[in-house]
């Protein structure tokens, strides 16, 4: 009888003084901003309300999770208990970030976990995702006996020390190995091109020309799935932050099904195509014309005038244009100087230029008007335009010839009294250069009717008296609508539903978020219907409601089958006809109960 009370004595006092355990691990303290990080909330107790951090103000997104596991153990007479809420996570930067803390409650009082540091560097090149697929654990050994090297990207870039402002081209390759397919992708990480112009051309998946290759010793096939086209603004060494994809992989599990066909599993794979670091070369300073204006490349120059003669005043257009490849959008043309008895616009731009792979080809003009302002014979002086040539890398001048303008007639026809002679030369006053533009007026007059005492003045007097009895309605119905609780939970509730399941139906080409979003639809609908809270939202209870309700069993029963699969289908393969199937059910469904719930 001593040694019973002993024992009980002993394992009462230890179930008293064991401590509480709550705490985050993670799978890695450091990682690629193309890997994947594992977190687990553990705790040795059984806690209620776990509330997970904010991962995304963090830094990071879910990918996979939560999952949930529990075991309980008895060793020597002693009980152990542990539980477990685990993520995966992607990075969405990179730096030193922080996950906060998550929160449990046990026994009236709140845990916490501390917060845990990990720190994000550059991408790296990973042989497998073991994180891919968490509900498929048994995934991993496949991958790396045949898929960890099925799945490559791949910048290739055509000059990695080019001049400043010479074009450069970067390829985006993805190659597949010949024993996997890929199902889909999805870009995860954009590259940035800071420091460059740059031009980006993405290829649809439907129009990608796949070619036969060989890569790292191995048959690959290949696509481009980008085109790129740099200018670098500036001297030095530059860096090219990567492209990263998401992408799902079919890859063989070296069995056989009943069929004698080999199974595959789709594996969710990050990559990344790497940083890149650009050497520019700055433009050389020996030769620089003092009217360089940063022209990189080969091309023509022109300038050409509407006409060579002016008539009674009228204007003309001079056009300074240049034309071939280089960079056409990233520098300015001169400017003409004029005689000051030729007044000069400001030119109105036009360009013309077609981005390529090979860089900027076309043209580039500035058009300006010019006007006369006195009769007489005036020669504008050619006009320069300087580049740097990539061929020969040396700086090239181009220049127009002497253009000569005749003014026959004294514009606007006016002729100009002695006092504005000057020289010899006959001068028109600016005031009159644009008389012959428009010489007759449309006067009209200037009386009108005066707002006191109008229509006008006493409908603005009455019109706030008149709306008070409005206003006292109005106010009264709001009160009526405002102390209805009830019909106010049921109207935003329904409308949740409807918000979800149109949500639902925007997401019919993303898998998870229509899952998520239908999840929520079904059951503010039951919320809406029945008048019961989440909590109260088992299996067992919403069956009984209904039936009590008058609804048809075998609609209960589609209700609840399709709510269960919502959270299974957000992990599992599913193809755009199964998730249209279960959207078009979801609206059956929700009909069918409309029209039997009594």
């Amino acid at each position: 009888m001593k040694r019973i009370l002993i024992v009980i004595v002993a394992l009462i006092s230890s179930s008293i003084w064991a401590q509480v355990q709550f705490e985050a691990k993670l799978s890695k303290s450091s990682l690629g901003i193309n890997e994947r990080l594992r977190v687990d909330f553990t705790m040795n107790i059984d806690g209620d309300n776990f509330t997970p951090p904010n991962f995304e103000i963090s830094g990071f997104r879910i990918v996979g999770g939560p999952s949930q596991m529990v075991s309980q153990s008895w060793i020597n007479g002693r009980s152990s208990f542990n539980k477990s809420y685990s993520y995966v996570l992607m990075p969405l930067r990179k730096g030193n970030l922080v996950i906060k803390q998550a929160t449990i409650e046990y026994n009236d009082q709140v845990y916490k976990t501390n917060p845990i540091k990990v720190s994000v560097g550059d991408a790296v090149e990973e042989e497998y995702d073991p994180y891919a697929n968490p509900r498929r654990p048994n995934q991993r050994a496949v991958v790396t006996a045949v898929g960890k090297e099925g799945v490559h990207l791949v910048a290739e870039i055509s000059n990695s020390n080019p001049y400043v402002n010479e074009p450069i081209t970067i390829l985006y390759k993805i190659y597949v190995n010949s024993r996997t397919s890929v199902a889909g992708w999805r870009e995860s990480a954009k590259p940035k091109y800071e420091n460059f112009w740059s031009q980006s051309e993405s290829i649809d998946a439907d129009k990608l020309q796949v070619q036969n290759t060989i890569f790292k010793g191995e048959s690959y096939r290949m696509a481009v799935l980008r085109k790129t086209v740099l200018y670098p603004q500036k001297a030095g060494s530059l860096t090219i932050e990567p492209l990263a994809l998401d992408v799902e992989v079919e890859v063989p599990t070296g069995r056989v099904d009943l069929f004698g066909d080999i199974e595959k599993v789709i594996q969710n794979k990050r990559v990344a195509a790497g940083s890149k670091v650009i050497n520019v070369k700055p433009l050389p300073e020996a030769g620089k014309p003092a009217d360089f204006t940063g022209a990189v490349g080969k091309f023509d120059f022109i300038v050409m005038p509407s006409s060579t003669t002016s008539q009674n005043g009228e204007s003309i257009d001079l056009t300074v244009s240049v034309s071939g490849k280089g960079n056409l959008k990233l520098f300015d043309l001169p400017k003409p100087e004029m005689p000051s008895a030729l007044e000069l616009y400001d030119p109105a731009h036009s360009e013309n230029v077609t981005t390529t792979v090979g860089g900027m080809t076309g043209s580039i003009a500035d058009k300006y008007t010019i006007v006369p302002q006195s009769k007489g014979n005036y020669r504008i002086k050619p006009i320069q335009f300087s580049y740097f040539d990539l061929d020969s890398k040396t700086y090239k001048t181009l220049s127009s010839e002497n253009i000569d303008i005749k003014v026959l007639d004294d514009p606007s026809g006016t002729v100009a009294s002695k006092s504005a002679k000057n020289n010899g030369k006959v001068v028109v006053e600016k005031a009159k250069t644009f008389a012959f533009i428009k010489q007759k007026t449309n006067l009209q007059s200037g009386d009108s009717e005066a707002f006191l005492g109008s229509g006008l003045f006493y409908s603005l007097l009455f019109l706030p008296l008149l709306a008070i009895p409005l206003l006292v309605m109005v106010r009264r119905k709001k009160a009526a609508q405002d102390a209805d609780i009830v019909g106010n939970r049921i109207k935003k509730t329904n409308a949740l539903a409807k918000k979800y399941l149109s949500e639902a139906q925007s997401h019919l080409n993303n898998k998870e978020p229509f899952y998520i979003a239908l999840e929520k639809a079904m059951h503010n609908f039951l919320k809406a219907k029945l008048h019961i809270e989440t909590s109260e939202m088992s299996k067992e209870r919403i069956a009984e409601i209904l039936l009590s309700r008058n609804a048809n069993p075998e609609t209960i029963t589609e209700f609840i089958a399709l709510t269960e699969n919502c959270e299974f289908a957000r992990y599992a393969p599913s193809t755009s006809v199964s998730i249209q199937q279960d959207y078009n059910q979801a609206v059956e469904i929700i009909s069918s109960l409309e029209k039997q719930i009594s």
